[in-house]
């Protein structure tokens, strides 16, 4: 018995690192660039992803502007960050995607006070059911078009730095999601309830949307020197989930814990996006695993993509 269970055990063993390293293990970046006399700003940089971002960026020699909500968690992350990278030019400036009202003063404030800007890393994401300060869904209104203002206003900046990008953290579940613009006109949403389903929902919908975004983005900025990409960081243990329900996130610990990747892997994609080298040609496409990867049809979409930048731009008072 004890030897069956033995074996029983040690199979489970080599089926979870298989599935780990095959599905859920993500590639390096292999970039070597150096950031010295470069500036970034890096949203929803306290904690997970981007605070490993951050980190990176640091570790570079950049000027890393971390743009959080929440000022105290944003003051111990840079604090974190410039003990361990040894670079004191890492900042704080608050910045809450759920008021476009403070995008706006966010801008302003950046405009005012750094006189360049290399890198804009869209990172900042949530999931789950309530409106913003204007009253759009909470995904909707965070997850693209707060990214998508913040983008806007700060573009010629971009433009006036040289080769710069823009990198939109979506993810793979922009699969399952679409583009309802009757619903947002109604509702100033992409669903039409509350119920956790309608929250996931929204999510997939607001991760297409940034797809979209920087395929549109991409077709504007022809000609420029700024580039854009989007993109799947992999499954990635972090704090995205902290809007659900108490027993949502008790179902999805155990995954969290056993498959997901740390946000040190879970950044390798986004920093690939931001710094290597030749990817100018690829500059709308989405990547996963640092390499490209194709989307859904939708993302596809150059018709589509174009609308929803159109009624972004009258939503948030752009047009």
């Amino acid at each position: 018995m004890m030897s069956v269970f033995l074996t029983a055990l040690s199979g489970g063993v080599i089926l979870y690192l298989l599935v780990y390293y095959t599905m859920f293990k993500g590639s390096r970046c292999r970039s070597s660039a150096v950031l010295n006399g470069k500036t970034a700003i890096v949203t929803g940089s306290n904690t997970g992803i981007g605070k490993a971002t951050a980190m990176d960026l640091a570790k570079r020699g950049a000027r890393v502007i971390l743009a959080c909500r929440n000022k105290q968690k944003a003051e111990a992350a840079a604090y974190d960050i410039r003990r361990e990278s040894g670079n004191n030019e890492v900042l704080c400036m608050q910045l809450d995607l759920a008021s476009l009202k403070s995008v706006r003063s966010f801008a302003e404030t950046f405009l005012k006070t750094e006189p360049r800007l290399d890198l804009l890393i869209n990172n900042a994401g949530v999931m789950g059911t309530g409106q913003t300060e204007d009253g759009f869904g909470l995904a909707f209104g965070v997850n693209h078009l707060g990214h998508f203002l913040l983008t806007c206003l700060l573009l010629e900046r971009l433009k006036q730095g040289g080769r710069s990008r823009v990198v939109n953290v979506s993810a793979l579940l922009h699969r399952l999601g679409t583009v309802d613009f009757a619903a947002l006109g109604a509702h100033k949403d992409l669903v039409t309830g509350q119920s956790s389903w309608h929250g996931v929902m929204a999510y997939c919908h607001s991760k297409l949307c940034n797809v979209l975004f920087t395929r549109e983005l991409a077709n504007r900025l022809e000609g420029t020197s700024v580039t854009c990409y989007s993109l799947h960081p992999g499954v990635i243990a972090t704090e995205l989930c902290r809007n659900m329900s108490w027993w949502q996130r008790m179902l999805v610990a155990p995954f969290s814990k056993l498959l997901f990747l740390d946000p040190e892997a879970g950044a390798q994609t986004t920093l690939h996006c931001a710094l290597q080298e030749g990817l100018e040609p690829l500059s709308g496409r989405y990547f996963s695993s640092c390499s490209l990867r194709a989307v859904g049809a939708k993302a596809r979409d150059d018709g589509l993509a174009k609308k929803l930048w159109e009624v972004s731009e009258r939503l948030c008072g752009l047009s």
